[in-house]
């Protein structure tokens, strides 16, 4: 007997999620909770009167290395026994790749006709099985919660657009929400300082009030570390962020970031001044393409290429830092579903997103955690490296139907519709002055144009390319 529909995906993602599992279990390279255990000694620590940069975790030379306003926001682990403070760490990370999941794959599974379940159910497999998001989990890490911190203000942002939100929003009640826009980004940049960039995004941009908001923010949340412990405070600013090799050692092959290769790969250069050259033809080169991302209204690329810039340019970007660059490598896999089935481009895309997705489940880059050099160290000890680099060069635009054109404006003002116009609804779905939907779905949408006096001029195709359709 043939299952229905709804129990054949059913069965696959089961399959899928115990193949996950297998994987996970088997493979080496649990981390033993290393990070949230630097976590949890350290506000231990502070709280018993220590120093709080004077902790160092058992066993090793590490200690607490963020800015004292991470320590006040870790300050209910005391509270905790060891077991419970791992708990939440995991629950924690895996609420934010939940969120991050929801905000990425959905309005994806729905331009391209998918079930948004399933969908959601193969992505978080797929999602799964990343060493980035790997290590995350296992060392108890907070990047995947910083980075659904940055990415709440892409959707604020975004919804202030009108027909271009990711969650369908009302344009007006967009506009209203996107006035807490920065907060997000302001709060992740006074956690951890990688997130800083996307301030400067927002500058750049010229999203002068939210570019504003996150300054505050971040202002106001230092401060508050401040005052929670101001001797910490005056020796992280003015000495402790400084001592990179406090983090740990810029030429070990976990750090794929530019300083990180250079490191590697010739350790005798002036390594600042060659790095320094390095992170400004990086800036230029992410300047020019998010200036093209914001001209074209594509807020998701926009962002995704600042993550990307973000891991290029910090003097230590760790595996697991990475997670950062994966919102632009699943643009790239759907600017590749977007294009037509037998294009040679589609085909590039895809080949690129593929492979781009196993390298970063392979752990390839600690065959050489021993002998850095050569040719084998350039190219496959910094693999990470060099796919966030493609994408930042390569990740394609995608240009974004105009806000000025907002969702069933003339119909629902009562307005006759000009000749030539659409009246728009959804992402996929036009309607004719009348009200009556004429098709949904990337593949059954159809456009209808209205000539004087309102009688339809005939039905057109709606346009499968990429520029059609909004993020």
């Amino acid at each position: 007997m043939r299952l229905p529909a709804t129990g054949r995906r059913a069965v696959v993602l089961l399959a899928l999620a115990g193949a996950t599992g297998l994987f996970l279990a088997v493979i080496p390279g649990h981390r033993g909770w290393f990070d949230v255990g630097v976590y949890y000694g350290t506000v231990r620590h502070w709280t018993d009167g220590g120093p709080l940069y004077d902790y160092v975790h058992p066993n090793s030379t590490m200690g607490f290395t963020y800015p004292p306003f991470a320590a006040v926001c870790m300050l209910p682990m005391a509270l905790v026994g060891w077991h419970t403070a791992v708990a939440i760490s995991v629950v924690l990370s895996a609420l934010a790749a939940a969120a991050l999941l929801r905000w990425l794959v959905d309005p994806v599974a729905r331009r391209m006709g998918w079930n948004r379940w399933f969908a959601f159910g193969v992505a978080g497999c797929l999602f799964g099985l990343l060493e980035p998001v790997r290590d995350t989990f296992s060392f108890g890490q907070v990047n995947l919660l910083l980075v659904a911190l940055v990415l709440a203000d892409w959707r604020l942002l975004a919804g202030a657009r009108g027909g271009a939100a990711p969650g369908r929003e009302d344009g007006d009640a967009g506009r209203r929400r996107s006035r807490y826009a920065g907060i997000g980004i302001g709060l992740a940049a006074a956690f951890k300082l990688t997130p800083a960039v996307f301030i400067l995004y927002l500058a750049v941009t010229r999203r002068r009030r939210a570019a504003l908001v996150a300054t505050g923010t971040a202002a106001a949340a230092t401060l508050l570390g401040r005052m929670a412990d101001p001797e910490a405070s005056y020796a992280f600013w003015t000495d402790l962020l400084w001592h990179t090799d406090r983090v740990g050692s810029l030429g070990y092959v976990s750090n794929q970031s530019l300083q990180g290769m250079i490191v590697r790969l010739a350790p005798d250069l002036p390594g600042r001044a060659v790095w320094g050259l390095a992170v400004l033809c990086v800036l230029a080169v992410w300047g020019y393409r998010v200036h093209r991302a914001a001209a074209a209204g594509d807020e998701a690329g926009g962002f995704a290429l600042t993550g990307l810039a973000a891991c290029l340019i910090s003097p230590i970007t760790w595996v697991h830092h990475l997670v950062w660059a994966l919102p632009a490598l699943l643009l790239l896999a759907e600017a590749g579903l977007r294009e037509p089935a037998d294009s040679a481009r589609r085909r590039r895309l895809l080949t690129a997103a593929v492979t781009g997705y196993v390298l970063l489940c392979s752990s390839v880059v600690w065959l050489w955690r021993f002998d850095t050099g050569g040719v084998g160290g350039l190219v496959g000890g910094s693999a990470y490296l060099w796919i966030t680099l493609g994408l930042l060069l390569g990740l394609p635009i995608r240009p974004v139907r105009a806000a000025a054109d907002p969702p069933g404006e003339d119909a629902v003002a009562g307005r006759p519709v000009p000749a030539g116009r659409t009246v728009g609804t959804a992402p996929g779905i036009h309607r004719p002055a009348g009200g009556e939907s004429i098709g949904a779905g990337p593949s059954r949408s159809r456009r209808r144009t209205v000539g004087s006096g309102g009688r339809s001029r005939g039905e057109l195709p709606e346009p499968e390319h990429s520029a059609t359709r909004p993020i």
